[in-house]
């Protein structure tokens, strides 16, 4: 069960955490190199039709606990190869050797230090402004008080400033580093800094700089008929500056901002490919690593088999021996149990959602639930859970979590069932066509969906709203 929750790109790291423990497991590297990269699910199921975790091949039985008895076909029985990761198919693409993807980049204060020779300060004020650029966040924003900086540079720099010299250099930042808008305390200040920098000013970034400055707060609440009252645009030059303004980046540091390089990479657990109509499972190669049990400590088994003199000193060794192959085959059976619980699983999902896989199509989208998917299996709902939150699938669409197949479901008007994800992509329609200049309210889109027979109330249409990431109509209108 832990070794299904480890994600694809983790698992050869855990494989090898386990060998540096047991030096009775090895890769299987005196074979041949295989050419192909996927797992044929169709050939395993023949193999293995139970797919069930709890079930453990006879072979791997722990043998006795008396090292007299040791029994070296306990060991040796069904294992002439040694290795396990035999059930692969030559047909398909080779990825199994590549490595995964790094990407080089700068980071967001290193783009921020490279730029301090732009600034011709001398050795003592680089350093204050490095202390500044270092209490800038991800975002670009500058999340410290003057006063706390000063107080940073005189306890871990050895500095003594003050409040006056330390916004001085800041304004320097501000004004002369980019991206623009770096280094400001708050949303407003940061896009105050950004309009600031066109060049040359026009009518328009003058009024854009005013309407932030004194009517931040109407603007943020689209309270636009007031404040275009009260800059005495007209309606062409108004709609011009809210424009330039929707332009601004509201984070600056957005761009290299630091990511979490274990989301930043997704390797797909499984592919699916629509071969002519048909639906075609294959699973990473990555999730089969070839192992064996090592070749040197069967020979130190049939070693000692065959000696005549068995001291403690021998029997304490064979004892060690003994426990590392049974834990190395335990270990590779694990593994194989977790190839065939992620490829019942994943089938049983694509037979549930068959349409999809065929169209990428939201619409097409059944109701299916964690259950649905335990019945067809035969698994338990807290192993179908663990494959659902942490694997991923690629199509001919997209990549997607397991996940994302999953929605509860809910009646037409004429009984039938659908996935609530279905009503949802109608809802995104509804708002996409919208007029912006005249947005639908909730209650609006209530009477849309009804018309279409789903019957829903209103607050589900709010929640769902919000699921969307979509604001209320208020917030979404336009000029």
């Amino acid at each position: 069960m832990k070794l299904l929750q480890v994600p694809t790109v983790n698992l050869e790291e855990r494989i090898k955490e386990e060998m540096e423990e047991n030096p009775a497991l090895e890769y299987e590297t005196d074979s041949p190199q295989k050419e192909d990269d996927l797992y044929d699910f169709e050939k395993n199921a023949q193999d293995d039709s139970s797919g069930t975790v709890d079930d453990i091949d006879d072979e791997v039985a722990l043998s006795d606990d008396t090292a007299d008895k040791v029994d070296i076909d306990d060991y040796l029985r069904g294992e002439d190869s040694g290795a396990y990761g035999s059930d692969y198919n030559a047909d398909d693409y080779d990825n199994d050797r590549q490595p995964i993807p790094i990407r080089l980049e700068t980071s967001f204060h290193e783009h921020l230090l490279g730029q301090l020779g732009l600034l011709e300060l001398d050795e003592r004020e680089a350093v204050i402004a490095e202390q500044i650029i270092g209490s800038i966040d991800d975002d670009g924003y500058l999340r410290r008080e003057t006063h706390a900086i000063v107080d940073d540079l005189a306890f871990s720099r050895n500095i003594q400033t003050d409040e006056t010299e330390v916004s001085s250099i800041l304004g320097k930042i501000q004004s002369g580093f980019e991206p623009a808008g770096v280094g400001a305390w708050s949303l407003q200040e940061c896009l105050v800094l950004q309009l600031q920098r066109i060049s040359p000013q026009t009518n328009e970034s003058r009024s854009a700089i005013t309407l932030i400055q004194k009517y931040f707060n109407e603007f943020s609440k689209k309270h636009y008929e007031k404040v275009q009252r009260q800059l005495g645009l007209k309606d062409d030059a108004f709609k011009n500056v809210i424009t330039l303004i929707t332009r601004l980046t509201p984070k600056p540091g957005a761009a290299f901002g630091t990511v979490n390089k274990a989301e930043t990479y997704v390797i797909p657990d499984f592919f699916v490919a629509n071969n002519n109509g048909n639906l075609e499972l294959t699973l990473n190669s990555k999730n089969a690593p070839e192992l064996r049990v090592s070749e040197g400590y069967r020979e130190m088994l049939t070693a000692y088999e065959r000696g005549d003199k068995k001291d403690k000193r021998q029997r304490e060794a064979v004892q060690f021996i003994k426990q590392k192959l049974d834990a190395a085959k335990w270990f590779i059976d694990a593994i194989r149990q977790r190839q065939h619980t992620l490829i019942f699983t994943m089938q049983a999902i694509i037979d549930i959602q068959q349409e999809f896989f065929l169209t990428g199509d939201d619409a097409t989208m059944k109701p299916m639930i964690l259950k649905d998917v335990a019945e067809i299996t035969k698994l338990d709902i807290s192993t179908v859970s663990r494959v659902a939150n942490s694997k991923y699938v690629q199509t001919e669409f997209g990549t997607y979590k397991l996940k994302y197949f999953f929605s509860e479901s809910m009646q037409t008007d004429s009984g039938e069932e659908v996935s609530t994800r279905e009503v949802k992509s109608i809802l995104a329609g509804f708002i996409n066509d919208e007029d912006k200049q005249h947005p639908l309210s909730d209650d609006r889109l209530t009477e849309l969906l009804q018309e279409k027979g789903y019957n829903i109330a209103r607050r589900t249409v709010a929640k769902y709203r919000e699921q969307l990431n979509v604001p209320v109509a208020r917030l979404r209108k336009e000029l």
